[in-house]
């Protein structure tokens, strides 16, 4: 298989997840401190494949500033974009109680919350379809970390949109949309990146790294500690150890 439709093929598995996530947040009752649990787990996943994935990898090829740089500028920017997505209705896209406001009292929320779902994955996508520029196989380890962790985001913001009254259809239209643009973003990052410096390389993928870790802090960790138990802290370690075992396996 030719490595840019390999890149499509793995940043589309990845984001196959989330409608699975979907599926069991609409259509079962999840208690909330299962929820909960599950959040922490795929905050973990995601904290370590950042960690001894994106920054290390990153840190190899181009050292530590660019590191510093396109982690800080990939904070930056999702930060920014998130607070103006918060403005419109976006703040708790990925809650599972009734925090997420309906159309009818905040008309405008439901794109927000689509543009937000989509800013929380782009990210992750870009960096599976970087992995494979080296020449080698893709990091296997990042994708099944960006799966693991897709499969609470989904489950979290489909229960929430069921409580704020959102349909089947825009629920599930919703997530399937995300899944394909995750393919086409992990296709893009191996397209656009081809031929990069590797400090160009690097800069991007600690970018990457940047904007996910304050993802994670704005949205998975609130969830996560919502109905907090004394497990949860436990849970999440959990989580950083199993995606940290699969990058040294």
């Amino acid at each position: 298989m030719p490595e840019w439709l390999q890149a499509g093929f793995w940043g589309l598995l990845a984001g196959s997840a989330l409608l699975i996530g979907a599926a069991v947040g609409f259509f079962a009752r999840v208690p909330r401190r299962m929820t909960a649990s599950v959040m922490a787990f795929g905050a973990g996943v995601l904290l370590s494949a950042v960690s001894f994935e994106l920054i290390a990898e990153a840190h190899e090829q181009g050292g530590l500033l660019p590191v510093a740089i396109g982690a800080a500028a990939g904070a930056l920017a999702y930060t920014g974009a998130n607070v103006l997505l918060a403005r419109r209705g976006a703040r708790h896209r990925k809650r599972s109680g009734d925090e997420q406001p309906s159309e009818q009292e905040q008309p405008g929320s439901g794109s927000a919350i689509a543009v937000g779902a989509l800013l929380d994955g782009v990210p992750e996508s870009v960096v599976i379809g970087a992995s494979l520029l080296a020449g080698g196989p893709v990091s296997l380890v990042t994708v099944i970390a960006v799966f693991l962790s897709n499969v609470p985001e989904g489950l979290s913001s489909a229960a929430g949109m069921r409580q704020a009254g959102r349909t089947r259809r825009y629920v599930f239209g919703l997530w399937a949309a995300i899944a394909l643009l995750s393919g086409a973003a992990s296709l893009a990052g191996y397209t656009l990146l081809g031929g990069a410096p590797p400090e160009v390389l690097a800069t991007i993928t600690a970018l990457a790294a940047g904007a996910i870790l304050a993802m994670i802090t704005d949205t998975m960790v609130p969830e996560a500690f919502e109905d907090a138990h004394l497990l949860v802290g436990l849970i999440t370690v959990l989580g950083f150890l199993v995606a940290f075992a699969l990058s040294h396996a």
